[in-house]
């Protein structure tokens, strides 16, 4: 029987819905959009770092998940961002290690002071065993880790004098993060820690509530620290690793192909952050100077390993003397 054109009026509706529920991008309906945070600008290294990650996931998957960014502490600091993944109310972090080992305690080796001996050998003990392993060791701690990212080797900046030898730094007050490895080391040096927040540090520093901070050339560079600090020391004290880490419950929710995606996105981010490394610091010194600052590159590296040795000795009763020696080992 012949549909009347009333039946077929009613009928189009129907029709003209179920023809574009079937043009419709595949997964269109089931977009994620994930909340990653970092502590410096979106044009730092992090930032980066976590917007070639956040590319290559969204092509990789079709669209199917895409990034918000929320760069220079917007979610907080990188303490309460990790606990924020924890508790599954943030998605994604790229974090130094500093406070990582407050949750990881296997991960605060990687932050002894003079424990990498340059970029290569630091990037080549994170991308082999050893390195893989301790990113084996963040699920039973309630997080997972996708790849080692970058921060990069960390210079000493002060409101005072210039920095050669470890008596030059004796006596000044020095933010820290909030981790004990890192301070029982600057002690033997005579600082002074001073554990704060990355995002109190400006204020603290313009106040003179601190007279400096120790960072790598790129956060130096992208938190305009030469406002607010007068002296850079290239003391390359520790080297600074850094981690693009996931919650476990956004984890959980990804299938088995689109995590494949998201850890090779990981990769290709790490490979990022570790190129802006190298290019802020080739040419961030530079930079520096035109901004004010006086750079100091004649230090005496030797004095402050000689200086560093009461920790070691700490530091091989708290990790295993083994496992320092295997990580200096690596050629």
């Amino acid at each position: 029987m012949p549909m009347t054109k009333s039946a077929a009026r009613a009928a189009l509706p129907a029709f003209t819905l179920a023809l574009l529920a079937a043009l419709a991008p595949v997964g269109a309906q089931a977009q994620t959009t994930l909340k990653i945070g970092y502590a410096t600008a979106k044009d730092s290294h992090y930032g980066i770092g976590s917007t070639v990650f956040c590319d290559e996931v969204e092509r990789g998957t079709q669209g199917r998940y895409r990034c918000q960014h929320f760069p220079n502490s917007a979610l907080g600091g990188e303490r309460e961002q990790i606990e924020a993944l924890q508790l599954g109310t943030q998605d994604l972090v790229n974090t130094s290690t500093g406070p990582v080992g407050n949750f990881v305690p296997e991960m605060r080796i990687v932050d002894l002071p003079f424990l990498f001996r340059d970029y290569a050998h630091a990037r080549k003990v994170l991308d082999g065993p050893i390195g893989q392993g301790m990113l084996a060791q963040f699920p039973k701690h309630g997080l997972v880790a996708l790849a080692w990212t970058e921060n990069g080797f960390r210079q000493m900046t002060n409101s005072k004098r210039d920095i050669v030898k470890p008596s030059d730094a004796a006596g000044l007050k020095m933010r820290t993060m909030e981790n004990k490895v890192h301070m029982d080391g600057y002690r033997t040096f005579g600082i002074m820690p001073t554990p704060m927040a990355f995002p109190e540090l400006f204020g603290a520093m313009q106040q003179g509530t601190v007279d400096g901070q120790e960072n790598p050339i790129p956060v130096i560079l992208s938190a305009k620290f030469a406002q607010v600090q007068k002296h850079l020391s290239m003391t390359n004290h520790v080297y600074s690793p850094a981690l693009l880490l996931i919650s476990p419950r956004t984890w959980e929710k990804v299938s088995a192909a689109d995590k494949t995606v998201f850890l090779e996105a990981a990769k290709k981010g790490a490979a990022a952050q570790r190129k802006k490394v190298n290019d802020d610091e080739e040419q961030g010194l530079a930079l520096l100077e035109k901004a004010g600052m006086t750079v100091t590159r004649n230090v005496d590296g030797a004095a402050f390993r000689e200086a560093i040795k009461p920790a070691y000795v700490g530091y091989a009763k708290e990790f295993g003397a083994d496992r320092i020696k295997q990580i200096q080992d690596v050629q």
